[in-house]
């Protein structure tokens, strides 16, 4: 199949790229690079070995979609076009209600025009807000969000949902993502955040490869087992592994359906922390300061519904998710820019 990957020059992006890559597919990468590199692009057809075409575009200019859609015979496409930040959406909501909506709609538009059916979309465990027991599961209503990242998630879900019902061709797979870390095994790719990462992992191997002085933990107080927050992490070639079922199982489905990504096993921070010195050997400096707004204490995925339907489990384990992502920073400090 020929893969369009809105946004596909970021972390998940670029990950999901290769694995396409490897099973036969086709790929295109839309990406205005506005948070990723074209050397990740560079190193897809690197690790690879094949050819991907690529276009600087934003996926929210129409006419530049409708030229991507015009010259490529495209079967399925995975929308990974989004801003993604927690703390930079309360600061400037409206730019993430324009990006976040308008790429979605641009894309439907597309998708209509071209008869293009299948689609892939990247959602998040967000979408459960904190009215939802843990684990979630997909048969769980969707909740409501603290910050205006969340509120486009469960927003795009229902334009996805209402699309499919108005159009009975149409397969729109939702994926419900809770934590990745980790990199290519190969060392080439990786999570290259712009400023200062948001996320812990990222965080932690630039405070090993010396580019951060220490970490912060937000919050030493929640009502978890050594008092900080737990969630689920994956392995980001893991969930790369769970976009290709995805499209694999998009052409064969029609509507819209949800699927938990995850391990349905929740780490705490300070466990993250002590696992990632004991698979590299290298000491993390950090304190304790005060919680973050909208952070929930714990949560993790019921996953049994993707390995049911999909045949996908999550298969690496956080050893290996620390060691390829040491791997990835300590050969590359500067992420791409090197």
């Amino acid at each position: 199949m020929n893969i369009l990957l809105a946004g596909g020059a970021g972390y998940i992006g670029s990950h999901t790229a290769v694995s396409l890559l490897d099973a036969g597919h086709d790929v295109i990468i839309a990406d205005n690079f506005a948070n990723s590199s074209p050397v990740a692009v560079e190193r897809v057809r690197e690790v690879s070995g094949k050819p991907v075409t690529c276009y600087r575009a934003d996926v929210c200019d129409k006419a530049a979609m409708e030229r991507i859609f015009q010259e490529n015979n495209i079967d399925c496409i995975v929308h990974f076009a989004a801003l993604k930040g927690v703390g930079e959406s309360v600061e400037i909501p409206v730019a993430y209600y324009r990006n976040n909506i308008d790429t979605t709609l641009t894309l439907l538009e597309c998708m209509a025009k071209f008869g293009v059916r299948n689609m892939v979309f990247s959602s998040s465990a967000t979408v459960y807000g904190d009215e939802n027991p843990i684990p979630y599961a997909e048969t769980m209503r969707r909740g409501s969000s603290s910050h205006p990242y969340g509120w486009t998630k469960i927003f795009m879900e229902q334009i996805f949902e209402d699309a499919a019902k108005a159009d009975p061709n149409l397969s729109v797979v939702l994926l419900r993502y809770f934590n990745p870390i980790g990199a290519h095994p190969s060392g080439r790719m990786g999570e290259d955040p712009r400023g200062v990462p948001n996320n812990l992992m990222p965080y932690i191997s630039q405070v090993a490869v010396g580019r951060r002085e220490k970490l912060t933990v937000f919050g030493g107080d929640y009502p978890t087992p050594d008092g900080t927050c737990r969630r689920d992490y994956l392995h980001v070639m893991d969930l790369a592994e769970g976009h290709l079922e995805a499209v694999e199982y998009a052409a064969a489905h029609k509507g819209a359906e949800a699927f938990n990504l995850g391990t349905g096993t929740p780490y705490s921070v300070l466990e993250i922390i002590r696992a990632f010195e004991t698979a590299t050997g290298v000491s993390i400096p950090y304190a304790i300061g005060d919680r973050r707004a909208g952070d929930l204490p714990e949560f993790w995925a019921d996953a049994s519904k993707a390995e049911r339907v999909l045949c996908w489990t999550a298969k690496r384990d956080l050893t290996e998710m620390c060691r390829d992502t040491w791997n990835w920073q300590s050969h590359n400090p500067k992420g791409y820019e090197e």
